[in-house]
C-alpha cells in the first residue's frame, strides 16, 4: 500500500506532502490542473521519465528537485529486499528518486532503504508495488508475451509453480540439445575429415611416440655420440696419468702406492699416523676404481657411425612432426590418443546414441509439462472468460464477446502456447485482435474488467488509474463506479476521474487545482475531509455551480452513505 508521496520542485508543484490511507482514492480537478503529475511521479519514481522526459518533469528553474515515497511492507516486498540484501528496519519501505542540473547535463539517482541502487533493480521491484492503467494502453496489450503472463497471473500460485517447473524442463532439454548437436557436428567434421584423420593417425602411430621427453634424451645422446673422438681422447689421457704416467714420470697410482708404503713404515714407528695411513688406502683405492670406470666408459665409446645416424634420423623425423602440426611432443602424443578414440570404430557412434537418447528423454519431459501447462491455460481461460464477460456487460457492452485464443507455438520456458485475446463489441462483428479492434473506450473498460480479475492474484499490489472512464456515458461510468469499489475492497485504488459518478464512490477525496502567484503557476493537491468539500467539487464535475449540480452531487453522496 502506498502510504505517503512527497514532491520537491517536480512539474508545477514546489512542495507537496500526502498521506494516503488503503480503500479506494480519487483526484479530481479542472482539465490542466495537474491530476496526473502525482501518477506521472510514481512513474518516475518507480524507472520511468528516462532522459528528455526527466528533464520536462523536474520543475523550470529548479537545479534540483525529489520524488519520496514510503510504500507498507508485504511478504514479497521483504522477500525481495531479503534477496536484494536491503535492510528496512521499520514497517515502511521509502523510497526516492533525485534529480541535479548542474554544468547543463542532468542527473537522477534512486535510492531504497536510503540505499543508492540502478534503475534494473527498480524495475523489478516496480511490479511488487504498483500497475499504473492509462487510457488506450494498446501498447501495454502488445508487448511480446503480455497476454500469456496476464492469464498466468489470473490462474494463481499453482500455476506459478507449474511455470517454473516447465522453465527447468526446458532449460534441461535446451542443454541436452546443445550438448547433442555439438557432438553431431564434431561427428559431421570427423566424418568430412575422416580419411585425413586416418592418415594422420597412421603417420602419428608410425612414429611410435611414448616418452613426451624422447627428444632430450635423444639430443644427449646425440651429443655424446656425436664426440665420441673427443671422449676417447680424454679418458686415454687420464687413464694415462693415474696408471701409466706421463712424460717419464711416474703414474699418480705409482705415486700414491708410493705414499702408501711410506705411511706405512713411518706408522710402525708412530702408531698415531694410523688415521693418515688408511686415508691414503682409501684414496688409493678410490682412483683404481675412477681407473677401471674410465676404462668401462672408453669402451662404450667405440665409434659406431651406424648408431649416430639413426639418431639423427629419429630426432629429425620429431622435429618435422612438431613443425608440421604446431605442437610439442607431449601434446602430439595426446593428440593420437584422442584419434584413437575417435576413430575407433563405433566409438563416436556410441556417445552420439547416448546423447540422442539424453535429448529425447529431456524433450519427452519438456512435453509433458508443458502440455500440463497448456490444459492448466485453457481451464484458467475458460474462468478469465466468464469473469470479464461478466464485468463488460454492465460497462455498456452489452452485445460484447470475448475469448482467450490458444495457439501451439515454439517451446520455450513459458511453455508452448501463443495466447492472444480476441474481442468483439458488436452483433454481426468477428472476433479479432483486443489491440486492433477495440476503441479507446472499450479498452478502457477492458482493462478495468482485467484488473478486477487480476486482483486476486496481486493482492499486495496498489491500483492507479488515469482517466480510464473519459469518453463514458453516466450509465457506464456508474458501473465502472461500481467494480472500482468491488477492486478498492482488496486493493488500494487510485483514479485520476472528471466523472462525478465514479468521485462519488471514493472513500477518500482529493482536489487538484492550479493558480498563479507572482506570475508563477502552482499546483495545489488538497483532501476534501468533510461532506460539503466533496458536495460542491462533485457539482462542479457535474456541470458547475448550481442548483441542480449540488442537488445531484447531494444524491450521489447519498447513495454511497446507503
Amino acid at each position: 500500500m502506498l502510504t505517503g508521496l512527497r514532491l520537491e520542485n517536480i512539474a508545477l508543484i514546489e512542495q507537496l506532502e500526502l498521506s494516503f490511507q488503503s480503500g479506494f482514492t480519487v483526484l479530481t480537478g479542472e482539465t490542466g490542473a495537474g491530476k496526473s503529475i502525482l501518477l506521472d511521479a510514481l512513474d518516475a519514481l518507480l524507472g520511468g521519465a528516462q532522459g528528455s522526459q526527466g528533464a520536462r518533469l523536474l520543475r523550470r528553474g529548479s537545479p534540483r528537485g525529489r520524488i519520496e515515497a514510503s510504500f507498507a511492507l508485504t511478504p514479497p516486498l521483504k522477500a525481495w529486499l531479503e534477496e536484494q540484501q536491503l535492510d528496512s528496519d521499520e514497517d515502511e519501505l521509502l523510497l526516492s528518486r533525485e534529480w541535479r542540473q548542474q554544468d547543463e547535463r542532468l542527473s537522477s539517482r534512486h535510492r531504497i532503504a536510503g540505499v543508492a541502487v540502478s534503475r534494473t533493480q527498480v524495475l523489478e521491484l516496480r511490479p511488487l508495488l504498483l500497475d499504473l492503467t492509462v487510457q488506450g494502453q494498446t501498447q501495454q496489450l502488445a508487448r511480446p508475451g503480455q497476454q500469456r503472463r496476464w492469464l498466468d497471473r489470473f490462474a494463481g500460485e499453482e500455476q506459478q509453480a507449474l511455470l517454473a517447473s516447465v522453465a527447468q524442463a526446458h532449460r534441461h532439454w535446451r542443454q541436452a540439445a546443445t550438448a547433442l548437436q555439438d557432438a553431431h557436428d564434431s561427428w559431421q567434421r570427423l566424418q568430412q575429415e575422416r580419411e585425413r584423420q586416418e592418415q594422420l593417425l597412421e603417420d602419428l602411430e608410425a612414429a611410435a611416440l611414448d616418452d613426451p621427453e624422447e627428444g632430450q634424451h635423444l639430443q644427449t645422446e646425440e651429443n655424446r655420440l656425436a664426440h665420441g673422438v673427443r671422449l676417447q681422447e680424454g679418458v686415454m689421457t687420464l687413464i694415462g696419468r693415474l696408471q701409466e704416467g706421463a712424460d717419464q714420470a711416474p703414474s699418480v697410482l705409482d705415486h700414491l702406492a708410493a705414499c702408501e708404503a711410506e705411511l706405512t713404515q713411518m706408522q710402525q714407528l708412530d702408531p698415531s699416523l694410523a688415521g693418515l695411513a688408511g686415508r691414503c688406502s682409501d684414496g688409493l683405492a678410490a682412483l683404481q676404481d675412477l681407473a677401471r670406470d674410465l676404462d668401462r666408459y672408453g669402451a662404450s665409446l667405440e665409434s659406431d657411425p651406424g648408431s649416430l645416424a639413426e639418431l639423427q634420423e629419429r630426432i629429425a623425423q620429431l622435429k618435422a612432426l612438431e613443425r608440421r602440426h604446431g605442437r610439442d611432443l607431449g601434446e602430439l602424443i595426446a593428440w593420437r590418443d584422442q584419434l584413437r578414440e575417435q576413430l575407433t570404430p563405433g566409438g563416436a557412434e556410441a556417445a552420439l546414441e547416448a546423447l540422442e537418447a539424453a535429448e529425447a528423454a529431456a524433450r519427452t519431459t519438456r512435453d509433458r509439462v508443458n502440455a500440463s501447462l497448456t490444459k492448466a491455460r485453457r481451464s484458467a481461460a475458460e474462468q478469465l472468460e466468464q469473469q470479464l464477460m461478466q464485468a463488460l456487460r454492465p460497462m455498456g457492452l452489452t452485445h460484447v464477446r470475448f475469448t482467450v485464443s490458444l495457439s501451439p507455438c515454439d517451446p520455450g520456458e513459458e511453455g508452448a502456447d501463443a495466447v492472444q485475446f480476441l474481442f468483439s463489441a458488436n452483433p454481426g462483428q468477428p472476433l479479432a485482435p483486443l489491440a486492433e479492434v477495440a476503441s479507446g473506450g472499450e479498452m478502457s473498460r477492458f482493462l478495468l474488467a482485467l484488473k478486477t480479475a487480476l486482483a486476486a492474484a496481486d493482492a499486495h499490489v496498489t491500483l492507479l488509474f488515469d482517466e480510464i472512464d473519459t469518453g463514458v456515458s453516466g450509465r457506464v461510468s456508474g458501473a465502472m463506479a461500481e467494480l472500482l469499489r468491488q477492486l478498492a475492497a482488496r486493493r488500494q485504488v487510485f483514479c485520476v476521474t472528471h466523472q462525478p459518478l465514479v468521485a462519488a464512490a471514493a472513500d477518500h477525496h482529493f482536489r487538484v487545482s492550479k493558480e498563479v502567484l507572482q506570475g508563477t503557476t502552482h499546483t495545489r493537491v488538497a483532501p476534501l475531509l468533510d461532506t460539503a468539500a466533496r458536495q460542491s467539487e462533485l457539482a462542479e464535475l457535474a456541470g458547475g455551480d448550481s442548483g441542480e449540480a449540488h442537488s445531484y452531487a447531494a444524491s450521489l453522496l447519498g447513495q454511497r452513505v446507503a
